[in-house]
């Protein structure tokens, strides 16, 4: 069973919009894919304050197989892929947007889409 993360903006179910920063996201939603559809669980972000490479040993904690992203620096898609997490990025939209997208082989990985400003770690 696949399994889905994306961080969120807010806690609102399938209505909930997805995060412009991955790490600093105040939630993360985990989508799990079933035989019709799939289940949502939205958690906090415990890692709000990281270190690089934090938060792709939590998705891998989760048993996360795809990371769906906004914006996002190449190091932490390296991270990912050490863990074959498969990541999408340049996603913009809520919940049940992006995986009706997904669900139809629509939502597409824009690897020009990453952080174009300085972070302070």
């Amino acid at each position: 069973m696949k399994k889905l993360a994306m961080p969120l903006l807010d806690d609102n179910g399938k209505d909930s919009v997805i995060s412009e920063h991955f790490g600093h996201a105040p939630y993360f939603g985990y989508i799990t894919l079933k035989d019709e559809g799939y289940d949502i669980d939205i958690q906090k972000n415990p890692l709000s304050e990281h270190a690089p490479g934090q938060i792709p040993g939590l998705m891998k904690e989760n048993n996360v197989d795809v990371m769906v992203v906004r914006g996002i620096g190449s190091r932490a898609v390296e991270f990912f892929n050490q863990f074959d997490i498969e990541v999408y990025r340049g996603v913009s939209g809520n919940l049940k947007q992006i995986m009706e997208d997904y669900l139809s082989n629509n939502l597409e990985d824009d690897e020009t889409y990453g952080c174009n400003h300085d972070h302070h770690h």
